[in-house]
């Protein structure tokens, strides 16, 4: 059974998605289904994306909420994508953080990584904007020595704020 647990951007722009997609199914394609367990906080962009590939791959998904109000926390047009792929997690575990903060990321961070085998992080390299973020993720993978394969397909980026 391989464990792999997802970080990365929200704001992945509109062309990168597809790219995104089609690595991340690559990735998972080399994983028997019967094997596969994806970890994910379920939040838009990258961890959603890779949320459906572990569905499409026929794994076992596991959603890792930083709080059980987390849905509240997300924009109105991210709900219904949230829901579908909350419905369809074998299993869901909530931390017990009742406002969004720093804290409530990073705890989910833990719990993702004290599961997982292996970090796939959609990230473009660049430093963090806080703690909680991809990139701190990466660094405390990194120091904890869950190994992190980085996915940025070429012609990757973030949407414009």
């Amino acid at each position: 059974m391989t464990a792999i647990a997802v970080t990365g951007h929200l704001d992945l722009s509109a062309e990168t998605v597809p790219l995104v997609r089609a690595e991340l199914r690559a990735l998972l394609a080399g994983h028997p289904p019967s094997g596969l367990t994806g970890l994910s906080c379920l939040a838009p962009g990258a961890d959603s994306l890779f949320a459906e590939a572990v569905l499409a791959a026929g794994g076992r998904l596991v959603a890792v909420l930083p709080s059980p109000h987390y849905r509240r926390w997300l924009a109105e047009p991210d709900r219904p994508a949230f829901d579908r792929l909350f419905a369809a997690a074998a299993e869901a575990v909530a931390l017990p953080y009742r406002e969004q903060s720093d804290a409530a990321y990073q705890a989910a961070n833990a719990e993702l990584l004290r599961r997982a085998d292996l970090v796939v992080a959609v990230w473009d390299g660049l430093p963090g904007r806080g703690l909680g973020g991809t990139a701190d993720m990466v660094a405390t993978a990194r120091r904890a020595g869950v190994p992190v394969l980085v996915v940025w397909p070429n012609g990757a980026a973030r949407a414009a704020a």
